[in-house]
């Protein structure tokens, strides 16, 4: 007979992003680990708009949750039904990050431990050709009653977790630990747990190293507590898989900003190229905008993947977003879809044909009035200021970090206290710490500026 407590838990959402996006449902079934005790099922006014095709995949619309208590009210209830018990769901890293956001907006730091039956199928029913919910219950023929819907979606979780305890003490014997810790039963057991615990939720780098103190992978993160915890977890790629079992020491450092962040990995990898860094792009963009100058005397725009020479003027984490920036400034610049890349011919566009571009394409706008519009488009990838610092935020609410741009290039980084240094430029150039330039710090850089918002920038 099981002794564990378990709050099993589903909700439903406006969208994918715990940071960006609200609770719209959310059920919980309170388990002994033999049958349910307990329930508990509401909709969640989000005090946002519902999107179309968010309704269209749950069914929960606007009007629905007009009148329905919003997260703050059923706030004490969520914690009092989850206390002592541990948190269970499938994909459980989605629903916890969004719950957590929620206390976190209210000022609370809301923490359970968590199972995810996700990863306790892979491990109890190897060899599924997929593991989401709605496959998982078809092939073990539990019947879910109002798919995409909270109390529908966590009752069928409720069974799969009682088939997974069965198929466990089947396996493993009635005194398996597999249910009761899945962490434990998936990691080096040379690794110390109670270190994770004390890992916070900042922005910073993480070090793993294996039971020879090598190390082996560096990473970074906006959360690094959140960030370890699913390496220890995961269970996605065979390659995942390898490193979470070789981690056998973790250390980290805090960096406050993000971007300071990706700068120190970025050195960091470069400088002790680990094992399982080698294999992957050293700043995580893998698409790139690059440009040339055709035999025409026209300059072209294109992307693609940045694992080629060629270096490219910007990166970006997908194919996606690399073609959204191109389109962006063509409509911007008027800028030809042929010498972009967007529109692939051998004669003129398809703007051409219908009287939107001017013609680069097949020669009717000369080089000279085109490649006007197109240095514009250029020069967007490029530092507008020759000499600046970014200041953005410290490792504590006194301090802050800054990264200077020198004639251009990145010159370094480093750290002020504000209380006793305040903004004077001269304490700002003392704290940097000097550090050599190059193309993915430039990149990175230029990106996050772009994509990321920092206190503020200042001239010097």
């Amino acid at each position: 007979m099981s002794t564990q407590m378990y709050a099993i838990i589903d909700i439903e959402t406006t969208g994918g992003s715990a940071r960006l996006e609200k609770i719209t449902e959310i059920a919980v079934y309170q388990h002994d680990g033999e049958k349910i005790t307990g329930e508990f099922s509401t909709l969640i006014n989000p005090e946002r708009n519902i999107p179309y095709f968010i309704t269209n995949l749950t069914g929960i619309t606007n009007e629905m949750v007009e009148n329905a208590p919003k997260f703050y009210e059923v706030a004490r209830e969520i914690i009092e039904l989850t206390k002592g018990r541990t948190f269970v769901a499938h994909n459980a890293r989605f629903d916890y990050s969004f719950i957590r956001e929620e206390f976190k907006s209210l000022g609370f730091n809301y923490r359970r431990s968590l199972l995810d039956t996700i990863a306790l199928s892979r491990r109890l029913f190897p060899g599924h050709r997929s593991y989401s919910l709605g496959n998982l219950c078809k092939d073990l023929s539990i019947r879910i009653n109002g798919r995409h819907r909270a109390a529908g979606d966590a009752l069928a979780t409720v069974r799969l977790l009682e088939i997974l305890i069965e198929k466990d003490a089947e396996i493993n014997g009635p005194r398996s630990n597999l249910i009761r810790n899945t962490r434990i039963s998936k990691l080096n057991p040379g690794l110390d747990l109670s270190k994770i615990s004390d890992i916070p939720d900042e922005p910073g780098i993480y070090y793993f190293y294996n039971e020879k103190g090598d190390l082996i992978y560096i990473g970074k993160s906006r959360n690094l507590r959140q960030r370890v915890s699913t390496h220890l977890s995961n269970n996605s790629t065979n390659r995942s898989m390898e490193i979470r079992d070789q981690i056998a020491d973790i250390d980290w450092e805090l960096t406050g900003s993000e971007l300071v962040a990706f700068l120190k990995e970025s050195a960091e990898i470069k400088r002790n190229k680990p094992l399982y860094n080698r294999a992957q792009r050293r700043t995580g963009f893998n698409w790139g905008i690059f440009s040339f100058t055709d035999t025409g005397n026209y300059i072209n725009f294109r992307y693609g993947p940045t694992n080629q020479d060629d270096p490219p003027l910007s990166v970006f984490t997908s194919k996606e977003r690399a073609k959204s920036r191109l389109i962006s400034l063509l409509e911007h610049y008027g800028l030809c879809q042929k010498l972009t890349g967007l529109y692939e011919c051998d004669g003129p566009c398809f703007h051409f044909q219908v009287g939107i571009c001017r013609g680069a394409c097949c020669g009717a706008e000369p080089p000279s009035e085109y490649n006007e519009r197109a240095k514009k488009a250029y020069d967007e990838f490029i530092f507008s200021r020759s000499n600046f610092f970014i200041i953005d935020k410290g490792r504590d609410p006194e301090e802050r970090c800054a990264v200077k741009i020198l004639n251009g290039k990145y010159a370094g980084y480093g750290y002020f206290n504000i209380s006793e240094m305040g903004f004077g430029l001269s304490a700002v150039h003392d704290c940097i710490e000097p550090a050599k330039d190059n193309r993915d710090i430039q990149v990175i850089i230029k990106q996050y500026l772009r994509s990321y918002r920092v206190e503020k920038i200042i001239d010097f």
